[in-house]
């Protein structure tokens, strides 16, 4: 081989061994610069990037209207979200600002901004738990649920105080309160006043099965009246082994015509719920919830019955009481009697019981 070719081919493998290594370079280069970008964007999307106090569980309530800049806010007070500007970078590439859906959501710990924001974009509010029981009321039960849901106590009360759509339920402002049975519900966070009633409504339905139905046929009241009695009921004991036995001396006072007289409907019409003892002055109050003045059943609930008073209404105990007065052990329950005579006698005992305790209204 002569020098010429020899010289030439040492040239042409150098160039090939320096392109080769800015080859190698370059690939190392976008290798680091990929890993770079993949660690950004893992940072950003990936990454876990919300705290929660002690690790658990918290429930957000993004209310109806909400913007971007109020979710913020909501994540932010709580100190959810440890790199606010990575979170913010990812939801407006995602269009969550455009996207903002009302709702209770449940945030996680370690979640990640996507996690997050596909959460909140996507609606799927977790539910929640309403309760409501030991209720005087349709006020103070606006009261209790609208702590539950969204919807505001006064729209609640709102709708319950107007007479045509309480019509178009099926009742009027006197029986209303028997359309609700105290339970535990499951609600969306964003049920307003009218989803909350209508939702009331099926479950007064599907409470008022054939079989309870029949029960209120058999013993002559419609469910708007067994309701009405079995809030007397439920405001004359809290005894739940009782409720029958008393339902059942009510039932007869009905059958043999007798006025109800029953206390706790004088405390309703006086509207003096601290009252301790029913004096003969409350007996004179004129008001068609005073069944010491009119007989039969006062115009609807006076307080909102449990499942427990209404069903000891269907369920009445079968006996010849007519009355009854509580215990002069103050213990809660009630001493029975079938004569007027044997009722003094023992209304005597609770008196000189109050009495003894200096209780005098």
């Amino acid at each position: 081989m002569s020098y010429y070719h020899s010289k030439y081919g040492n040239r042409k493998a150098g160039k090939r061994s320096k392109l080769s290594k800015i080859l190698l370079r370059l690939l190392a280069l976008l290798i680091v610069v990929a890993l770079g970008l993949g660690y950004f964007l893992y940072t950003i999307i990936l990454k876990p990037n919300i705290w929660t106090p002690n690790k658990t569980d918290i429930a957000i309530y993004i209310p109806t209207g909400a913007n971007f800049d109020s979710v913020k806010k909501i994540l932010y007070t709580k100190g959810l979200v440890v790199h606010r500007n990575n979170f913010e970078w990812l939801a407006d590439k995602k269009a969550y600002p455009s996207n903002v859906k009302p709702g209770r959501y449940i945030v996680k710990n370690g979640m990640s901004n996507n996690a997050l924001i596909d959460l909140l974009r996507s609606g799927a509010q977790s539910p929640v738990k309403v309760t409501y029981n030991n209720i005087r009321d349709i006020q103070q039960l606006a009261g209790i649920v609208s702590k539950q849901i969204e919807a505001d106590s006064a729209s609640i009360v709102a709708l319950l105080q107007d007479s045509i759509y309480v019509q178009q339920l099926g009742f009027d402002l006197q029986n209303l309160p028997s359309l609700f049975i105290p339970n535990t519900y499951e609600f969306y966070w964003t049920t307003d006043a009218n989803g909350f009633i209508s939702r009331m409504l099926q479950e007064y339905h599907k409470f008022w099965n054939e079989s309870r139905k029949n029960k209120a046929i058999e013993i002559g009241l419609s469910p708007q009246e067994v309701s009405t009695l079995a809030s007397i009921v439920e405001r004359e004991t809290n005894k739940n082994d009782e409720k029958a036995r008393i339902a059942g001396v009510y039932l007869n006072r009905l059958k043999s015509g007798w006025r109800l007289q029953a206390d706790p409907t004088l405390v309703f019409a006086v509207g003096d719920f601290n009252i301790r003892r029913v004096l003969d002055v409350h007996k004179l109050i004129d008001s068609p919830y005073n069944t010491y003045k009119y007989s039969g059943l006062p115009p609807g609930p006076i307080t909102i019955p449990s499942i427990s008073s209404i069903d000891a209404v269907l369920n009445p105990e079968n006996h010849r009481y007519y009355f009854f007065c509580a215990r002069d052990d103050l213990s809660g329950y009630h001493t029975f009697a079938e004569t007027s005579l044997q009722h003094e006698r023992n209304a005597w005992k609770y008196r000189q019981a109050l009495d003894k305790l200096n209780i005098k209204k």
